[in-house]
């Protein structure tokens, strides 16, 4: 069985792979395990995965910068002329 989430495995990532996690806000919690919400990747804990594949809880929802839209500069510069 595969032990990628426990000591040797996590000892070069920072703080040993501990941290907050971003769905239960639980502080010092190993967050290993990565979920896709909206275009970005998450960082969550164990149990908010289990969770998460269960249906009993939500990745947090970000909200994303609208992009506005770009005017074309050489349509401008032709309406100048």
């Amino acid at each position: 069985m595969s032990k990628a989430h426990r000591g040797k495995g996590i000892r070069e990532l920072f703080a040993q792979g501990r941290g907050v996690c971003p769905v239960c806000e639980r502080k010092n919690v190993k967050v290993l395990y990565e979920q896709e919400a909206s275009g970005q990747k998450f960082k969550i804990c164990k149990n908010c995965k289990a969770s998460i594949k269960n249906g009993t809880k939500k990745l947090p929802v970000v909200d994303m910068p609208a992009e506005e839209p770009k005017a074309a500069p050489a349509a401008e510069e032709s309406a100048e002329a």
